[in-house]
């Protein structure tokens, strides 16, 4: 018995002591990886990124956070064969983050990296559109959440439309993926704004943004641009394959099937609206119908496109609690009145939009477009015509670098210095008339 018991403490001991030799490898190689790897001298931290793999899979998430940098950096410098081999096992070493840190590595954020590591070497892999959109479609599908790259949204849209032309989608499919995407951008669109705006808030009170919130302000302006950019292309893509003679047939056919379904009704007149569909009267069946089994704002919108009741207008902002939807409305409401011709109302709806979300800088930019059509009616003498041009620049200042092109573009249409010396009015006030009623000033020679 007592020999036993003096194995068992032996080999309980040996285990031990197995442990913290292997525990003390593990962490020798962690930072001999992670200091070559933070020298950018990733040929010196491969091999040890490899054994980590291997022998402390589960040790720290450091492996798998620099090996993606280091297989990266194989991939970039060489090619054929070899850099096949290096695409291959950076997709299996996403496999092993997934596996050996699952709550720290969700499926639809490494699993879509997978997808666009495939699709951007899709040729080199042999791989088909299909594939690829397979791929980013159990990832959407897994854990849409998580599936937040602005980039892979995109490709995983343009592979639909791929599919589509090729006639292996159908109609159908092709509007149910860019309402998926759309409604996904919009959602990573909003989150980011909010966390701008609370910043944009903050900064405007008059309190002193910290360096790191002056480094998550750029990031989340960034994220906002991205998402921003994405959907102009995710639109790009759709072009005119939605357009009304396609998507009136299709909702006639599907109607009767789902007009007790909400999402389709509310996705069916959202595309019928944007795609200039709103006098047919598929579309008002549909605003009809939605309002019947789930009223909420976007049918009072659509019963105000249709009636122009100005109370269905009011209810809709009356209706609508979120700051970012009820800014898209406003937006929404704007441009409307803008194709209308009625500009002061479209201004006011504009500024609304921008005090709910003023990390979205359009509206500067569409009252300063409406500012510089309207140059020759509200002004009286020439050179005040032409004085609207520094208004409308000022507007578009305001969007900051988005705006830039056209503040130069304005100023350029805007009375020259030589023209202010004949005029002798540098520095003074000129009051613009007619809708616009704002005052400007002449710039100093």
């Amino acid at each position: 018995m007592k020999t036993k018991i003096t194995l068992l403490i032996a080999l309980f001991l040996g285990l031990s002591v197995g442990f913290a030799q292997n525990e003390q490898e593990c962490m020798t190689k962690l930072s001999l990886m992670t200091e070559a790897s933070k020298a950018k001298n990733y040929e010196a931290a491969y091999p040890y990124f490899m054994e980590l793999r291997k022998d402390c899979p589960k040790y720290n998430k450091a492996i798998y956070v620099y090996g993606e940098k280091i297989l990266n950096h194989y991939i970039k410098k060489s090619t054929g064969a070899e850099k096949l081999g290096y695409v291959n096992d950076l997709i299996l070493m996403f496999d092993e983050r997934m596996a050996n840190f699952a709550s720290i590595s969700p499926v639809g954020e490494y699993q879509s990296e997978q997808c666009q590591l495939k699709y951007d070497n899709k040729e080199a892999l042999g791989l088909t559109d299909q594939d690829v959109f397979d791929c980013f479609d159990a990832a959407y599908k897994a854990d849409k959440d998580s599936f937040k790259s602005a980039k892979s949204l995109y490709v995983y849209f343009k592979l639909m439309v791929s599919l589509y032309d090729s006639g292996n989608k159908t109609a159908q499919d092709l509007f149910d993926k860019y309402d998926d995407v759309a409604e996904k951008i919009e959602e990573e669109t909003a989150f980011n704004a909010k966390k701008l705006n609370e910043l944009i808030n903050k900064e405007d009170s008059g309190v002193a943004l910290t360096k790191k919130d002056g480094q998550w302000k750029t990031y989340y302006g960034a994220m906002v641009d991205a998402f921003d950019n994405v959907q102009l292309g995710v639109d790009k893509e759709l072009g005119d394959r939605a357009n009304c003679e396609n998507l009136i047939p299709l909702y006639q056919k599907n109607y009767e099937a789902n007009k007790t379904n909400a999402v389709w009704l509310q996705r069916a007149m959202n595309k019928l609206y944007e795609k200039g569909c709103k006098e047919d009267p598929m579309f008002v069946t549909i605003v009809k119908q939605k309002n019947t089994i789930q009223p909420d704002a976007s049918t009072s919108y659509y019963l105000y496109v249709i009636t122009g009741e100005q109370k269905y207008l009011d209810q809709t902002m009356d209706l609508e609690t979120d700051p970012f939807k009820k800014a898209k409305l406003y937006y929404k409401a704007a441009s409307d009145f803008k194709k209308s011709g009625s500009y002061g109302k479209a201004r006011q709806y504009y500024q609304e939009s921008l005090n709910l979300n003023p990390s979205n800088k359009n509206p500067h930019l569409q009252i300063a477009s409406m500012y510089a059509s309207s140059a020759n009616s509200c002004g009286d003498t020439n050179f005040n015509k032409r004085a609207v041009f520094w208004l409308a620049a000022n507007e578009a200042a305001k969007a900051g670098g988005a705006g830039s092109k056209y503040v130069e573009s304005y100023n350029a249409k805007a009375p020259t210095k030589s023209e202010i010396f004949a005029e002798g009015n540098a520095g003074q006030s000129i009051k613009i008339g007619c809708w616009i009623g704002r005052s400007v000033t002449v710039p100093n020679l």
